[in-house]
């Protein structure tokens, strides 16, 4: 008997959609073929639907009397051919650390579209962004600001600012992506005097451009409230900080947070809606004010690819155990999609060579890995799974690749891009000597 909760077929989105042999394609590409051609665990992302979720950002995140920019949250998935796509597209960029602004300046992005984050940047990775002459660093903390004032003093030059600030905002969504609780490790609150203290400093300094502030408040929000609550907490602290500092904020950078859809249950919301009723919001407040418009930015990263990113597996056997559940064991593993043991993501999944077959009894699809919590996706109705099937999991298009790992020393899959019957490798398949190639022998 397959239970009602196991919900429905597997969503298309995209270019994906069943052809005349009754499998999976996606950007006119057979998903048997594919990982026939370059072999399982594979993640596949959909090209078009990606550079199509970038138009929309930036087609509707537009308005003639505000400055706006839609940067690009590369933490959700980051490879050079990613970069050269989003640069293409025309969005700025986002990143986190030294490795992601070296794959971004290695793929020739420009320097000055790019936003440098992080709650705990070294001095190796601020020197790198200030003598590469990245558009913005966003400080954390007050220790950041000595350590770019030193660093900028030292090459002689001086770079534009962001002050991350926390505005105890409760969005709801899982605590491991929460990030702006009044106990978050993101940024400084707005309601410490002391905030005040950095903002002064900030504005005074020879070596930094203060700019104005960037803020998020999590992951994954499906409630429309939460964001225009962000702008109007926001546009009040700029107003406050103008009042009492003396400091004109001229950019305000909304971070992300947009809901994706992942499995039945899930309601995005409407962003043509959204964004222009956000833009609207912070024009209403700077009125309220009588303030003038700052630059807008927001940084849409998971909303951009996760419903574009597929991954594919091959069956190896079915287990039924003495308790009753049935496991799919797969060559995949949490090494490639980690989120479901992280914090119990929820995902669809096909048996992509048998797509128009009904569902018979309910799976739980699992991998090599030895632990006990290494599911991919939990209780989920699929036909009789067959020795060598190919299982298609979809929106795995963020932090999928970005998480993974070689735990148990298993290769990391290769990624490829699709579109129009056409499939490129963007992302080799690991091999064991890349496993050990930094490994030391006494």
């Amino acid at each position: 008997m397959i239970s009602e909760e196991s919900g429905d077929l597997m969503k298309l989105f995209g270019t994906m959609k069943i052809n005349e042999k009754g499998h999976l394609e996606i950007g006119k590409c057979d998903s048997v073929d594919l990982a026939r051609d370059y072999g399982t665990p594979l993640y596949v992302m959909d090209e078009e639907l990606i550079r199509e979720r970038c138009n929309l950002f930036k087609t509707s995140f537009r308005d003639d009397d505000i400055e706006t920019d839609v940067i690009y949250a590369s933490k959700a998935f980051l490879t050079l051919a990613m970069c050269k796509l989003i640069k293409e597209e025309g969005l700025s960029l986002d990143v986190v650390s030294g490795g992601e602004l070296y794959t971004a300046l290695k793929a020739g992005f420009p320097a000055h579209r790019i936003y440098m984050h992080g709650n705990n940047k070294t001095i190796e990775e601020l020197s790198m962004a200030i003598k590469s002459e990245v558009g913005r660093i966003i400080i954390d903390n007050r220790y950041e600001v000595d350590l770019i004032e030193n660093i900028c003093k030292s090459i002689k030059k001086k770079i534009k600012v962001l002050l991350r600030v926390n505005p105890g905002i409760e969005a709801h969504t899982h605590e491991y992506i929460k990030t702006t609780n009044n106990n978050s490790k993101f940024g400084e609150s707005i309601f410490s005097d002391d905030t005040f203290n950095i903002i002064n400093r900030l504005n005074s300094s020879e070596y930094m451009d203060f700019k104005g502030f960037h803020s998020h408040i999590g992951s994954q929000i499906f409630q429309e409230e939460s964001f225009y609550e962000h702008i109007n907490v926001m546009m009040d602290f700029a107003n406050n900080v103008s009042e009492r500092c003396g400091v004109v904020i001229r950019e305000l950078n909304l971070g992300g947070g947009f809901g994706t859809y992942y499995s039945k249950g899930d309601i995005p919301v409407d962003l043509n809606n959204l964004l222009c009723n956000m833009l609207n919001r912070v024009k209403e407040k700077a009125k309220e004010f009588g303030i003038s418009y700052p630059k807008v930015m927001i940084e849409p990263g998971r909303a951009i690819v996760a419903n574009a990113g597929t991954t594919l597996y091959r069956v190896g056997s079915v287990k039924r155990t003495y308790g009753g559940r049935n496991y799919i064991f797969v060559d995949g593993s949490m090494n490639d999609n980690l989120r479901t043991s992280l914090y119990g993501a929820q995902y669809e999944a096909a048996i992509a060579n048998r797509m128009n077959e009904e569902a018979d009894d309910i799976y739980t699809i699992t991998g090599r890995c030895c632990e006990s919590g290494d599911i991919i996706v939990r209780n989920i109705a699929l036909p009789n799974p067959k020795n060598e099937d190919i299982i298609a999991v979809s929106s795995t298009g963020a932090y999928n690749y970005s998480m993974s790992s070689n735990y148990n020393r298993l290769p990391r899959p290769p990624v490829v891009f699709v579109k129009n019957g056409k499939s490129r490798c963007v992302v080799k398949r690991e091999t064991y000597e890349d496993i050990i190639r930094n490994d030391v022998c006494f």
